[in-house]
């Protein structure tokens, strides 16, 4: 069972965060160089013998201009449109899979647009997205130290430049709500939501789960379950590029996204969550600046609260339509 700080603890828990100088500036950048590439969002009516959803096959182009894929699900219903619309991401190693397995919001009358993770779905869900720019140099095994000599190589900022512009492909489509999107992802997931929270300006919430990439360099210190193991591993080896390492990932990590965070978000954490600690938790959470609310599971593990975390979630969705 992993132990992190006392609930009490947790709550006023805020370190101080290591911010680059030029943040901003990177991520502006960032952005800007990928949208000189024209988004082509191309939605595909694809048949899937679900009676009461139609779904699209979408591609659009994400970093570099590398296309993405993706699915946009809505309600079969001919009435329906322009709709407020979830725009969700994935976990770690998992891919966009199939489209019934995104249900939930369509069933709750909302569009949703699942973004697949560029080079990853060998995991819990097959994934359709190849990463044509992933780079080379000493990485350990997965995508956690994957281009990590440098800011510009780095394989999260390819994946949350497609974040922001798979947002801006569900916008694009004519049955979708622009004024209404919503981010929202577990872990990885959790994770990519805060950081489009603070990189798009104008979305309408934010549904972040026991976020991955948060307060790296202390859960690398407190916990030895993956994906963070992966950075250990790098490190045995190259002993001498610890500082280095964590300079780029200062540029990633979810505190410094917190504190930009203008986008209403509603979080959650568990207390026996060894992969995302609760401390690195509440540490961006107690650094996010807008407005916020959490959900705390006391007995859980990375789970976080499931299916009883996707009831606060749609209860906040009601209120949003």
């Amino acid at each position: 069972m992993f132990v992190d700080m006392p609930l009490d603890q947790l709550r006023e828990y805020l370190p101080a965060r290591r911010e680059p100088a030029d943040f901003d500036e990177f991520w502006k950048w960032t952005l800007s160089e990928a949208r000189e590439h024209d988004l082509g969002a191309v939605f595909t009516e694809v048949e899937t013998g679900l009676a009461e959803v139609r779904c699209a096959d979408a591609t659009f182009a994400g970093f570099g201009g590398h296309p993405v894929r993706g699915w946009l699900l809505t309600p079969a219903r001919e009435d329906s449109g322009p709709l407020p619309c979830v725009v969700q991401y994935i976990g770690y190693n998992g891919g966009r899979g199939f489209p019934h397995d995104w249900l939930l919001w369509p069933s709750a009358g909302w569009a949703t647009f699942v973004m697949d993770s560029r080079g990853q779905g060998s995991g819990n869900r097959h994934g359709d997205t190849p990463d044509p720019a992933a780079a080379g140099g000493p990485s350990a095994p997965g995508r956690l130290t994957q281009g990590v000599s440098s800011p510009e190589d780095y394989y999260y900022r390819r994946l949350y430049t497609d974040a922001v512009r798979a947002v801006e492909a569900a916008r694009s489509h004519p049955l979708v709500d622009p004024s209404r999107i919503v981010v929202s992802g577990g872990s990885q997931g959790g994770g990519i939501a805060m950081a489009v929270g603070a990189l798009v300006p104008d979305l309408l919430h934010a549904f972040i789960d026991v976020p991955f990439m948060t307060h790296i360099r202390r859960a690398t210190e407190i916990t030895d379950a993956e994906p963070y193991a992966e950075l250990a591993r790098f490190f045995t080896a190259q002993r001498h590029r610890v500082e280095e390492v964590f300079a780029t990932l200062d540029y990633f990590d979810g505190l410094n996204f917190a504190a930009r965070g203008t986008t209403p978000a509603l979080f959650s954490v568990a207390l026996r969550d060894g992969v995302t600690p609760p401390s690195t938790v509440f540490a961006a959470y107690n650094h996010y600046a807008g407005p916020k609310d959490i959900r705390v599971w006391p007995y859980n593990g990375h789970e976080g609260g499931g299916s009883a975390q996707v009831a606060e979630q749609l209860a906040v969705a009601a209120k949003l339509r």
